[in-house]
């Protein structure tokens, strides 16, 4: 899990969990059981299974999130999993293939001969399960979210179109009316960490990165006309960072923890792109105004460019000159029009820098740099080209305090200042140009006016509930 957010994130665990305990449910694997359901099964189905069999996304009405569920099965009438005999368990022929081939996981290569051998043992000893409380599902479209406190918010995007402003929120993403006016959409998720929920070019989807930290990094698209889940990728062990679609809308692309970089087809979610350039966690991606290159920002201190198809590592756009970038890199944003990049991060200064080298590289220089403007408070976690290209935004935190500044693109000049109580983790520019987003640890949204920095509304994006559970009136 990242630490640019660790306090505020163990605020909202804690708030929002008050009452998970880590103890095991009480129908626990029996002494003798060699097959541990949290330890060895859980991880199979979380990878190969629940993307399409979760509350959000009910294949065949089967849910594997939660186990009661994954014991009865979905709309087939046989049970899934009868304890104790995996002969007469419907799962264990769905997942067995015949002739090389399997009926699940749909559409994908089969189990290993060596996981479906361990979810048969499993079955053998009783099918028991000892999956700590905490790692169940808790949340569902029917059963959202409720909030004692407002969250902290690590994301914001207005759509294309204009329509709808997305917020981070815990388990869920929350689509709301552009000007601030109401909530539309509760998209909720296995994840309860939302780190990037970014719209498509066309404002039809919405690409959402998070997980569950220390135990599973997810990718969910959504479909935003019918708010339906479309599909979603268990990937990794902690939570994945910056979503981003290409311009064509066809890939979209993520970071993660272990260093790596990917981009996947969104026609049927297979993986075009992998690499492992970085030295650090991978924050942040953006594509070429072609689509053919991918820029990713980290931890390592380094905005690095990568050749989509080839996935090859290309060069590095920042200096490689130790102490010519004070810090790790947060964000990235491209030019709408040109291979420009914005990017931001500790050292509280927003760049622009050429994507491509025209020059052979010397040790000491920063060659792509195009310009430098005026340095914000504390560390940059967000920044933003407006949709014309005419100006940037960006946002910063420093000893708990937020500060959001709009500059002119071309000369660096700065349009706007805003002071903000708690740390910005996001801003967005509203595609006409003439309203900013910004929000943070506060867990309030702040519309402001780009020209003058003048505050227009401010508002808590969740339903806050006030009333204790079992308290008397």
């Amino acid at each position: 899990m990242s630490n640019r957010y660790l306090l505020p994130v163990f605020t909202l665990l804690l708030v929002n969990l008050w009452t998970v305990t880590s103890t095991a449910d009480e129908d626990a694997a029996p002494a003798g059981s060699s097959v541990s359901y949290y330890k060895d099964i859980r991880p199979i189905f979380q990878v190969h299974c629940q993307g399409c069999h979760q509350p959000a996304k009910r294949g065949g009405e089967y849910v594997m999130t939660d186990f009661a569920m994954l014991i009865k099965g979905g709309e087939s009438e046989e049970a899934a999993v009868v304890p104790g005999k995996p002969d007469e368990s419907y799962l264990v022929s769905l997942i067995t293939p015949v002739d090389g081939e399997a009926e699940m996981p749909k559409e994908a290569k089969p189990l290993s001969t060596v996981e479906i051998d361990l979810i048969r043992k499993w079955i053998e000893e009783g099918a028991a399960n000892d999956a700590p409380l905490s790692t169940q599902p808790m949340y569902s479209a029917d059963n959202p979210p409720v909030y004692s406190a407002a969250p902290v918010i690590t994301s914001l995007h207005y759509s294309p179109d204009g329509k709808y402003l997305a917020v981070s929120g815990y388990h869920e993403v929350l689509i709301h009316h552009a000007d601030g006016s109401g909530l539309a959409a509760r998209l909720v998720g296995m994840s309860e960490r939302i780190e990037t929920a970014r719209f498509s070019p066309d404002s039809t989807k919405i690409a959402v990165t998070g997980g569950s930290p220390g135990r599973m990094g997810e990718l969910q698209v959504w479909d935003i006309t019918n708010q339906s889940l479309l599909f979603a990728q268990t990937i990794g062990y902690d939570t994945l960072y910056g979503a981003n679609w290409s311009p064509d809308g066809k890939l979209i692309s993520y970071g993660c923890p272990d260093n790596t970089s990917h981009a996947i087809k969104v026609e049927d979610g297979k993986e075009v792109l992998f690499n492992g350039a970085h030295n650090g966690w991978v924050l942040d991606t953006v594509f070429s105004v072609k689509g053919d290159h991918l820029v990713t920002v980290s931890r390592d201190r380094s905005m690095k460019l990568i050749n989509v198809p080839t996935q090859r590592f290309i060069d590095n756009v920042t200096s490689i000159t130790p102490g010519a970038l004070k810090g790790g890199l947060n964000s990235v944003d491209r030019h709408p029009g040109k291979d420009e990049l914005l990017c931001g991060g500790a050292d509280g200064v927003p760049k622009v820098y050429k994507m491509f080298r025209d020059q052979a590289r010397k040790i000491g220089d920063d060659f792509n740099l195009i310009r430098a403007y005026p340095a914000l408070q504390g560390r940059i976690f967000s920044t933003q080209f407006s949709q014309d290209g005419t100006m940037i935004v960006s946002g910063s935190s420093f000893n708990g305090a937020g500060q959001v500044k709009v500059a002119n693109y071309a000369d660096g000049k700065e349009i706007a200042s805003v002071d903000l109580d708690g740390g910005i983790f996001s801003v967005a520019f509203h595609p006409d140009g003439k309203t900013v987003a910004a929000a943070g640890f506060s867990g309030e949204v702040h519309l402001i006016e780009t020209a003058s920095g003048k505050i227009l509304k401010s508002f808590v994006p969740v339903e806050i509930q006030t009333t204790v559970a079992g308290a008397e009136e």
